[in-house]
């Protein structure tokens, strides 16, 4: 019995990980709350690892894990994204609300996928933690560990005092957000174990290539956010063979 509530242990730890998120970034503390939403993504991959070594998976679990990510990987970032374009400027302070959908989508697209049976080995629509891990980077980039705003924001990354950069963000948000329930696939990131020639992981090398790439040239936290946008655009001009 205990053994098989140890995967659904680990859920919950993934859900009080995106609540601690959601109260830290309400506090202004925008890194610290993207620390517990990776923190919560990796509970996340290890609750069905788990599942899957100690022979437990079950419906329960699969339903939990969907509602932990909503909080997570679809609620806490929206938060993140609505902090930052209510303290860049206030004047776009309304379209900051635009931020509000990103949850929404997730929500969808999760329940969508417990529904679908055709991603099993990669997928259809940007996964909902994969989204999240944009706006952690732009988090950690944006906010110094330890800042709390106060009235004018003097610890926050003048970038993102920017209007056209803020509607870039709101644009990109929108986009991301339609990603997660399109049936655009996407390619998985498992390498095949049993022969790693470049014929059979061509695809996982290139994604590799450039996150060694994107790193070595930014060496900035947002890095993070360009893995994703690559791991997308590299999803989107390989979307043929992996229709296929």
């Amino acid at each position: 019995m205990i053994r098989r509530q140890i995967p659904n242990i680990i859920t919950l730890g993934n859900l009080l990980c995106g609540v601690i998120a959601i109260i830290a970034a309400a506090n202004g503390a925008l890194p610290e709350a993207a620390v517990f939403i990776c923190l919560g993504i990796f509970l996340d991959f290890f609750d069905g690892l788990a599942a899957r070594l100690l022979g437990v998976a079950s419906p329960l679990g699969k339903e939990l894990d969907s509602l932990a990510d909503v909080v997570t990987s679809g609620v806490a970032p929206g938060v993140i994204l609505l902090f930052l374009l209510q303290w860049g400027n206030p004047l776009i302070s309304n379209l900051g609300l635009l931020a509000l959908l990103m949850p929404l989508f997730a929500a969808y697209r999760l329940a969508k996928f417990n529904l679908d049976t055709r991603q099993s080995h990669s997928f259809l629509g940007l996964p909902v933690p994969a989204n999240a891990l944009i706006w952690v980077g732009l988090a950690f980039y944006a906010v110094p560990f330890g800042y709390c705003p106060c009235g004018i924001c003097e610890g926050l990354n003048p970038l993102f005092q920017n209007n056209y950069f803020l509607i870039a963000l709101i644009v990109v948000s929108l986009i991301t957000d339609v990603l997660m329930v399109t049936e655009m696939p996407m390619f998985s990131l498992k390498f095949n174990f049993k022969d790693m020639s470049w014929k059979s992981n061509s695809v996982q090398y290139l994604f590799l290539i450039g996150c060694v790439a994107i790193v070595a040239v930014t060496r900035q936290w947002y890095a993070i956010s360009l893995i994703i946008l690559w791991y997308i655009f590299l999803s989107a001009i390989t979307q043929k063979k992996h229709a296929e």
